[in-house]
């Protein structure tokens, strides 16, 4: 897979489907939405009788109480677009009936059921997502009598709507919150739909989160609201640390997210919105193999030499690496390295004006990487600005990008698995002698398990921590060509070493990042650790991007 960074600063639409309204309630209490699954019970149906005529010749009219056939259905999400139905012909007459599913996007499906019995796991896949109303008719014709019941159904996936990057959370301003810094082990409230221009109904949000004035050491973690506080976690933080990085949360279903300050001490926590997912949106997203755009020290896709204090450059993207003309947002992992002195550097469209905003923070000497979800400027290119005031080096890596023609959507719902965020892996949890974080080695990580084999994963979205450093090396994630059955029958020739980086780290720093995982043919994704020593890795899972 391929991992990416964020955007943060701590220094001072396609034609969706029929509109339907919000889900009944589950009977565990949570709402259809949450759970994945949407039911209409029989109770909803609707009989009525057909002229005798009408079937088999008969010649007169069946009362609508000939027959007690109730129609119970069910939904449940499988993948970001695709559904698995039940339809329960439930007290019908034990006769033949026809039976046609209309999904709600022009198409059909039919099948003939026996009174009684139920039609089990009948799958569909819609073009995109939305928000669509599936009607389900059942048609008796030995009884002259027909049933209809209705369900509306909410895809699990959306697409993406870029955003001007905008600071919705600031503690130390009061602005989204009290003025105060967050408390230790204490949650805080963010509203997201309905702040700025984030319309409601948004299922998940794209921030930069960022914890400044640190007196011990701690972790982040952001959650929808609602539910219960995860194990998972977004960045981790030391004494004296400005950390970002970029999260990918789900909303919940009051608008809200949660960001909780898992330390020993309060600290301040910054939020800067730079993109949303919704069924409405019009832009799916690509993975690419990550490949770099810009590297300072070398010249490449910029001037050779290190980007002087308050100064900013152009990146070119569109018509790069298969990245077409019209894509709207890129998906990047940018590096500071090398800088003089502390600053911030601030990734934005080209065309406009650099906001107030950040994409990553670092201080002198440091190398440090930060994933970046960014709007492309009508030009095609995208706009660098080194805040500090001193000069850096700068490097881009490109993992994917964002527009009309892509078709794979977000969802953190998907069957047999919680929905997101929940930890995936915690390599200090496995017996000594068992890491799997070699030094110069690679893991190759399995993730077809979570594909339910339904449609191709894009992308996966993660955030990776290094863990138990002892000195300095960084990480690559790239896919992996080969399967678990070609690792297991014989040690395959490894893959390319990749020559981008998703985070970096030095002794004795935990260190976080966000990345967005493209798999291999067969769903595996390798882990680089590019370093002379072993270190742990800790991997959380917020979703994937799943094909259509």
């Amino acid at each position: 897979m391929g991992f990416i960074p964020s955007t943060s600063q701590a220094a001072g639409p396609a034609t969706p489907g029929v509109s339907a309204p919000p889900p009944e309630a589950a009977p565990d209490g949570t709402t259809a939405a949450e759970s994945g699954t949407f039911r209409s019970p029989g109770e909803n149906t609707i009989r009525t009788g057909l002229p005798s005529g009408a079937e088999k010749g008969g010649s007169a009219q069946a009362s609508a109480d000939a027959s007690n056939l109730e129609l119970l259905i069910r939904g449940e999400v499988r993948t970001a677009h695709s559904i698995s139905f039940l339809v329960n012909l439930y007290q019908g007459a034990p006769v033949p009936h026809e039976v046609t599913i209309a999904w709600g996007d022009g198409t059909t499906h039919t099948a003939t059921v026996t009174g009684g019995e139920i039609l089990y796991d009948v799958r569909h896949t819609y073009p995109r997502p939305g928000d669509y109303t599936i009607t389900v008719t059942a048609t008796d014709g030995v009884n002259h009598v027909q049933a209809v019941n209705q369900l509306q159904f909410s895809t699990g996936g959306s697409f993406f709507v870029p955003h001007a990057p905008t600071r919705l959370l600031d503690t130390r301003a009061g602005v989204g919150a009290t003025k105060a810094k967050v408390g230790a082990y204490t949650p805080i409230r963010l509203k997201i739909a309905g702040n700025a221009k984030v319309p409601a109904g948004v299922a998940a949000v794209v921030l930069n989160v960022t914890v400044t004035n640190t007196t011990a050491a701690g972790h982040v973690s952001v959650y929808p609201s609602g539910r219960k506080r995860p194990e998972s976690s977004n960045l981790n933080y030391g004494t004296g640390q400005t950390l970002p990085n970029q999260v990918i949360v789900p909303v919940g279903t009051d608008g809200y997210v949660e960001l909780y300050n898992g330390g020993w001490n309060a600290v301040d926590l910054i939020a800067d919105v730079t993109g949303y997912f919704d069924r409405t949106a019009a832009d799916g997203y690509t993975s690419l193999n990550p490949v770099r755009f810009v590297d300072t020290r070398e010249g490449l896709g910029a001037a050779r030499g290190q980007v002087a204090g308050q100064g900013t450059f152009g990146v070119q993207i569109t018509g790069r690496s298969g990245i077409p003309a019209g894509a709207t947002a890129v998906a990047l992992n940018v590096t500071v390295t090398n800088p003089k002195q502390e600053g911030h550097l601030t990734v934005f469209p080209s065309g406009q004006a650099a906001p107030s905003t950040s994409s990553l923070n670092f201080t002198a000497g440091q190398t440090v990487a930060n994933s970046v979800i960014v709007p492309v400027g009508a030009d095609g290119k995208i706009n660098v600005r080194n805040g500090a005031w001193a000069g850096t080096d700068v490097i881009v890596d490109v993992v994917g990008y964002y527009g009309a023609g892509s078709k794979a959507a977000f969802t953190s719902t998907t069957p047999g698995i919680p929905e997101g965020p929940w930890r995936l892996r915690d390599s200090r949890r496995l017996p000594p002698g068992s890491w799997f974080c070699l030094a110069g080695g690679y893991y190759p990580m399995n993730l077809d398990s979570m594909n339910r084999g339904d449609l191709p994963i894009e992308a996966y979205v993660l955030n990776l921590t290094v863990a138990a450093t002892t000195g300095a090396g960084h990480l690559a994630v790239a896919p992996d060509p080969y399967s678990m059955d070609a690792y297991h029958n014989g040690r395959p020739i490894p893959p390319p070493r990749p020559t981008t980086s998703a985070l970096n780290w030095t002794a004795g720093k935990d260190v976080s990042n966000l990345v967005q995982a493209k798999p291999g043919p067969h769903e595996i994704v390798d882990l680089w650790n590019q370093s002379t020593r072993e270190v742990h890795y800790i991997i959380d899972w917020f979703g994937e991007y799943d094909a259509y």
